[in-house]
């Protein structure tokens, strides 16, 4: 303490020495002179306390004062608030004997005990201010007595207008108290006093300058404080890092760890776990492997916790190499550093790793929690393994845990991806009896799960059920609506939201945004866009997304590229999320060009290391009819996840290389990654596409008797096809009698595909009598059993089928085909202009029957369903747009490439077989994509072998 607080501090305590009615009027502000004490009685108030024991206590509780202290030995005496201002006066008269700590001590804690807040608070900054601890004891105990903060700063306003000089330790508790009252002015001014006292020099005043200013002014004016501050020692350096960190500004948090080091600065090992943390946030796996090599650099490898963040940062860096020689070099494992290891093979989708870990951690000293099993569960729920999800969760019980809210919400979740609605209610009745239907993100999950489950009125049950309902909650009702197509639901409960007082956010317009979108209304959805844009808000990325992910699933691509284009012109950056959307949207119709620009896209913006666009690569390439780049894709990627797999599988699958499909599964299994049933529909489909009827009835009887999956119609759905199309009609009829489930559509269609290969008129007439029972106005149908009829030439039955199709309504669709050249998309379609170059197009298709006629190229006027002479169709055979737009590309694309074509009906049988002959004498690969499935055409063959 400066002399000169000692001399003020004389000076102000002769004032309590008068005689009592004399006193300063700030120790007769309370009338009520027998107040009795806020919380102990008379005879438990201490009075003494040694600077020492100050220090230590948590509280400002002091022990008696020396026995030689006359005036203190009758305790007895302090039952008023007048007895105790007597005594201070009596205390501050017998200066010689006084002790300034203890004397200040027991007089702040009796008038805290009698509620006299500024009388405690004047003696705690004109004599009390020697000690930084002693400080913070104070304010807590002032806060434990129901004292006001702002009493403190009205008392310490009203002694530095009366000319009491503070020390820095004194400015530095009034800038703590600015910062938790978030009192900018007052900070501020005291900002101001300390630059005219040259206290700005002291470290701890910076510091709480930087916190108050980072706080209420934003950060720009903290890191302005930290550089104008002229000693930089290592305590303000952690302290404006941790600042930047907490205003998520990372970049600039791990700039200014360079410069710490190029200071010389140390940085406390709490700075470096944010620093980590930040490293796995921003996804920077080379300032993470510097701050590593630092650590490892200044001996800080035994700080468990430093090693758990530094596992965490390479997992989230997708370098679990790394993050398990980490872990492996570790000297000493708590429970957080299992969890951080079997989280980080969760995350990145290596479920089987992380089990492995957690039977291992299971052996060790060291036992599992409930974050090691929720861990899990988000685990299998991120690889798309719902099945395991709910295994794992009956294990967690049976091993003693009670599921938590994260757990139920994993569950829910799987039930919800599984359609398992009966198991659904049995968790919502777990959930009730456990009681934990209070938390809001349950309700939400189980709010969710109804509505999924087309169960609108329980989940609307659940919704006004529950207790406290945080804005998600709100916002999933409204999602479940939009994406049910209510929206006039939906807005109803808008409004009744904002009747309640809870401010509709960007997640509530998201969900109105990707409804509309959703239901291929586009432009009400933009018009939402707009709306946020008028409320002052910006849409995010998340909007944009939500728009065009929405318009992928209405198959309405074109639109979602088209959104992609005004999302970029907004500046407003694409996520993983937002790629992979677009990845689908050219995946669907085929657009290879533009899919290879959100590649060359993802490259530049660090995007590759994601595996959910790894797989997205992989679809589109292999839809686009590059499957051996999707495979390299495939190949390079080194934690494959189960998705990631059956995509692959789905690729060589559509191509009809069925035995490379097996050699993935098999591979895929002693990785020990469990198949599910879209892996057997990539199986199922790999066998029918390559006509492997064994190895079909293999897999499908193996998905219920060794995988415990049972079939769903998709899965009978490729059984029909693949007996059908190998010429087993009668068997794949008798199939379908024998099914558990009622067949619809695809099974039917399926059937009756297959007897167009094989012409059988009978069994065409049963599969078309219940198509056109199950879909009357899908022309498709109507034009197949056409297409059979004028194969045999019974041309009244193609009139009548034609003259149904006209009574009822049945327009057969505009047909197109379309291929790109450059940048340029050219159509061909049987209705609208007619394309510029067609003059030379015929001219050159012309030439090109007439070299494969040379060939044995025949025509097959069969595909004809008209009732015309063969010459005239021939010539309607030359017209087929997918004739026209193989020919363009030929003339086109030169070099060699491959010329690809997209169709949106299934291709006939006469340019199915001109295909496989003008590949053969062009020597080009013709890649053609209907509306059936995937053809390749090469040196006159078809990877189809002509079975589709």
């Amino acid at each position: 303490m400066t002399f000169c607080i000692s001399f003020q501090y004389l000076n102000f305590m002769d004032n309590l020495a008068a005689p009592f009615h004399h006193l300063n009027p700030y120790f007769v502000q309370n009338p009520q002179t027998h107040m009795p004490p806020r919380s102990l009685s008379p005879t438990s108030v201490s009075l003494g306390m040694s600077e020492t024991q100050l220090v230590s206590s948590p509280q400002c509780s002091s022990p008696k004062f020396s026995p030689n202290f006359h005036p203190l030995d009758n305790l007895g005496e302090i039952r008023t608030l007048n007895s105790v201002r007597e005594l201070h006066a009596q205390i501050i008269k017998m200066r010689k004997k006084r002790n300034l700590v203890t004397m200040d001590g027991s007089m702040m804690r009796n008038y805290l005990e009698f509620g006299d807040f500024v009388s405690a608070a004047k003696v705690f900054f004109v004599g009390f201010s020697r000690n930084y601890l002693l400080w913070n004891a104070f304010l807590e105990e002032f806060a434990s007595f129901g004292g006001d903060s702002r009493e403190i700063l009205e008392v310490f306003k009203e002694l530095h207008n009366k000319g009491v000089k503070f020390n820095s330790n004194a400015f530095t508790v009034v800038l703590k108290i600015c910062f938790a009252l978030m009192d900018l002015w007052q900070g501020m001014e005291v900002h101001a006093c300390l630059i005219k006292r040259g206290f700005h020099v002291d470290v701890h005043l910076s510091c709480a300058l930087i916190n108050l200013y980072e706080k209420c002014l934003g950060i720009a004016r903290a890191n302005q404080v930290f550089d104008d501050a002229p000693l930089q020692e290592d305590f303000l350096w952690n302290t404006i890092v941790m600042a930047n960190l907490r205003s998520e500004r990372r970049e600039n948090a791990l700039q200014l760890f360079r410069r710490m080091q190029s200071a010389s600065a140390k940085a406390t090992d709490g700075t470096i776990v944010k620093l980590l943390q930040a490293c796995g946030k921003l996804r920077v796996l080379n300032e993470g492997k510097q701050i590593h090599g630092h650590v490892i650099k200044f001996g800080r490898v035994s700080n468990t916790s430093i090693c758990n963040s530094i596992v965490s940062m390479y997992s989230r860096n997708a370098r679990l190499d790394l993050a398990k020689a980490v872990f492996d070099s570790m000297e000493d494992h708590n429970l957080s550093s299992w969890n951080s290891i079997i989280s980080s093979y969760a995350v990145n989708g290596c479920v089987s790793g992380a089990w492995n870990i957690f039977q291992e951690m299971q052996s060790s000293s060291i036992k599992p929690d409930i974050i090691t099993w929720n861990s899990i569960l988000s685990g299998h729920l991120l690889q798309g393994t719902y099945e395991n999800v709910l295994t794992n969760f009956r294990s967690l019980q049976t091993a003693g845990f009670k599921p938590d809210s994260c757990s139920i919400t994993s569950a829910l979740q799987a039930v919800i991806e599984l359609g398992s609605f009966n198991l659904g209610k049995e968790i919502h009745g777990y959930i009730m009896r456990g009681k934990l239907d209070y938390d809001v993100y349950v309700s939400t999950s189980l709010v969710d799960m109804y509505i999924k489950n087309d169960c609108l009125d329980k989940a609307e049950v659940v919704f006004h059920h529950t207790k406290n309902k945080n804005i998600c909650a709100w916002n999933s009702l409204i999602s479940g609506y939009t994406y049910k197509g209510l929206f006039n639901d939906a807005e109803k409960l808008f409004n009744l939201m904002e009747e309640e007082g809870i401010k509709p956010d960007l997640v509530t317009w998201n969900s109105l945004i990707s409804g509309y979108s959703m239901w291929g209304r586009s432009e009400e959805a933009l018009a939402v866009i707009n709306r946020i844009k008028s409320l002052g808000l910006t849409p995010n990325v998340v909007s944009w997304t939500a728009m065009i992910s929405g318009c992928c699933q209405n198959e309405n691509y074109m639109d979602a590229l088209q959104f992609f284009n005004q999302m970029q012109e907004e500046n407003v950056t694409p996520n993983s999320t937002t790629i992979c959307s677009l990845l689908r949207a050219c995946a669907g119709p085929s657009l290879l060009k533009k899919g290879e620009e959100i590649h060359c896209f993802s490259m530049k913006h660090g995007f590759l290391g994601d595996i959910y666009i790894a797989t997205a690569l992989i679809d589109m390439y292999s839809k686009g009819g590059k499957l051996r780049v999707a495979h390299e894709i495939f190949r390079n990627i080194k934690e494959k996840t189960l998705p990631c797999w059956n995509c692959m599988m789905m690729g060589y699958a559509i191509y009809g290389h069925g035995e490379e499909v097996f050699t993935l599964f098999d591979n895929m299994c002693k990785t020990g990654i469990r198949p599910d049933s879209i892996t057997f529909t990539a199986l199922l489909s790999g066998c029918k596409n390559s006509g492997l009827v064994m190895e079909g009835w293999k897999y499908f009887d193996s998905m219920k008797t060794d995988y415990n999956i049972t079939p769903t119609i998709e899965h009978y759905s490729c059984m029909v096809d693949l007996l059908g199309k190998t010429g087993f009609l009668d068997e794949a009829l008798d199939f379908i009698h024998s099914m558990p489930q009622k067949a619809d559509a695809s099974i039917w269609g399926a059937l009756l595909a297959a007897c167009r290969i094989h012409k059988d008129i009978k069994i065409a007439e049963i599969a078309a009598r219940n198509l056109f029972r199950l879909e009357p106005y899908n022309s498709a149908n109507y034009v197949l059993l056409m297409n059979i009829y004028s194969s045999f030439d019974r041309w009244g039955d193609v009139e009548r089928l034609r003259d149904s199709m006209t009574a009822m309504g049945v327009k057969i669709p505009n047909v197109w085909s379309w291929t790109q050249v450059k940048q340029t998309i050219h159509v061909f379609s049987t209705e609208g202009k007619s394309h510029p170059e067609e003059g030379e197009i015929y001219f050159e298709l012309y030439q090109l029957i007439s070299e494969i006629r040379k060939l044995g190229y025949v025509p097959d006027i069969s595909c004809v369903h008209q009732n015309i002479d063969n010459n005239e169709k021939e010539k309607v055979l030359l017209s087929h747009t997918e004739k026209l737009a193989m020919t363009y590309g030929l003339m086109k694309i030169k070099g060699g490439s491959p010329v690809r074509v997209v169709k949106n009906t299934r291709i006939c049988q006469d340019c199915h077989t001109a295909a496989k002959y003008i590949s053969q004498a062009q020597n080009r690969e013709i890649f053609l994509r209907d509306g059936s499935r995937f053809h390749h055409f090469m040196n006159g063959e078809c990877s189809c072998n002509d079975r589709w």
